[in-house]
């Protein structure tokens, strides 16, 4: 089978202020790095906003009113310093966490192998009730909780390598034991957390802390001998990845220096985990990534790598 892609235009009508580094224009690098005929197999779906009850996984019903209430007609809101609504925010927020969902059947339901959703905003910050980094939803942790609570699933993987810890996903599966979290991240930086004391209430979350200027080799090494192993011993039934590509040598906001091949790399150890005990069923959704021509090239390596692998 093959890989899945989900996407929306209306991921693309979110737009903060001028200047703001989570802009429309990411989406549109991914589309057209996408757009080649070497992606033409790619299974494009639409992704479909989420439900009231997808949300509710792991937010509570209060905060969910609030953003939808909180949407402007026009120009901006900001929510704290780095997190703006605008009028096409909500439906851009509930696409990109109805497309994880969404992503989530499709490889559970017997057909792509695996997923890529390119959406925007991003959710690997949000926590039960307070937007943050530019995310409104909790996307990865919601598909988490749909694939353990709907599916019947009992051990699932999610691994996030963006350059800012995933303290969203963090806060939102701190107390779920059917869930091992890794966060690969640079420190110090924003947002503060993911130290390697940081271990969950059942010792179910591993933070990798990497220093500035942390290149490949040593991010590599880091998966391959703490990472993988750790996660090859939980057997998961369905691997779910935070892929930010601000690791990048070429992102404005952080200090690491890896390049499109390491993600490359990352991509077929993490597929591979996927291969030997979930069938294979991978689902990806993009975080950060905020220098166009890094994250493209990126997004290109990675999804040609789930592609060879989904084949």
């Amino acid at each position: 089978m093959t890989t899945a892609l989900f996407s929306h235009p209306a991921c693309s009508v979110h737009a903060p202020p001028p200047g703001h580094p989570e802009r429309p224009e990411r989406l549109q690098a991914v589309a057209a790095a996408l757009a080649v005929p070497a992606f033409a197999a790619l299974d494009r779906r639409e992704a479909p906003p989420a439900a009231e009850a997808d949300l509710g996984l792991v937010h509570p019903a209060g905060y969910i009113a609030a953003l939808r209430a909180s949407g402007p007609a026009s120009g901006t809101l900001a929510l704290d310093p780095d997190t703006h609504m605008s009028a096409g925010s909500l439906e851009a927020a509930l696409r990109a966490a109805g497309a994880a969902v969404a992503a989530v059947d499709a490889v559970l339901d017997g057909g792509p192998t695996n997923a890529f959703c390119a959406v925007r905003p991003p959710g690997h910050h949000a926590e039960a009730a307070r937007p943050m980094g530019f995310c409104l939803f909790g996307n990865v942790a919601i598909a988490a909780r749909h694939a353990l609570d709907r599916h019947g699933l009992e051990r699932v993987a999610i691994v996030d390598f963006d350059v800012h810890h995933g303290n969203g996903t963090q806060a939102l599966l701190w107390d779920e034991p059917r869930v091992r979290f890794v966060s690969s991240h640079q420190m110090p930086l924003w947002p503060g957390t993911g130290g390697p004391d940081e271990r969950g209430a059942f010792g179910q979350i591993m933070n990798l802390p990497l220093a500035p200027g942390t290149g490949g080799p040593a991010f590599r090494r880091a998966y391959a001998e703490r990472v993988l192993p750790w996660l090859d011993a939980f057997a998961p039934e369905l691997v779910l990845v935070s892929a930010g590509f601000d690791a990048h040598r070429a992102d404005p906001l952080a200090n690491l220096e890896l390049e499109a091949e390491d993600f490359a790399w990352v991509t077929a150890a993490l597929a591979g985990l996927a291969g030997a005990h979930a069938g294979g069923r991978l689902v990806s959704v993009l975080e950060g990534g905020y220098d166009l021509d890094a994250l493209a090239a990126s997004v290109a390596a990675h999804v040609a790598v789930l592609m060879e692998q989904g084949a």
